[in-house]
């Protein structure tokens, strides 16, 4: 996790390649213009308020960020490794179908005789899915 100021965070976004996600500023509703990236790399400005939180995939990695007291918290989670029953689609704005992925750990339960369970450990945005078939992101 990293922690940031409002500065840092918008050179952060702007900087992100390759990456599809959304950018949720507290002072107005998401315009699906400006604060989402389907098939174009992040560019946000800077606003009369603040980030509250956004979020990004490359397939690779996904990026959470949040807003918290004075700084912004970045939490990266790799989702290189997940099982496509794992990815979850939901209808956002403007009709926009969002992936999530759950991430799961395996850790030794003393209920099931020390055997490994599965345990969720988050769930985080994967990108946007297309109308093509169920395999695709656009």
């Amino acid at each position: 996790m990293k922690k940031m100021n409002l500065e840092e965070i918008i050179n952060y976004i702007n900087s992100l390649e390759g990456y599809q996600g959304y950018v949720q500023f507290s002072h107005r509703e998401i315009d699906i213009k400006k604060d989402v990236f389907i098939d174009t790399n992040p560019k946000i400005e800077n606003e009369k308020g603040f980030i509250y939180e956004a979020h990004f995939c490359n397939g690779k990695n996904s990026i959470t960020i949040k807003q918290i007291n004075d700084s912004f918290m970045i939490i990266e989670n790799s989702v290189e490794n997940i099982d496509k029953r794992d990815i979850d689609i939901f209808k956002g704005i403007s009709n926009l179908k969002i992936k999530m992925a759950q991430i799961w750990e395996e850790i030794e339960d003393e209920d099931f005789d020390e055997f490994k369970v599965k345990k969720l450990k988050n769930v985080v945005f994967y990108g946007f899915k297309g109308d093509e078939d169920d395999n695709s992101t656009i």
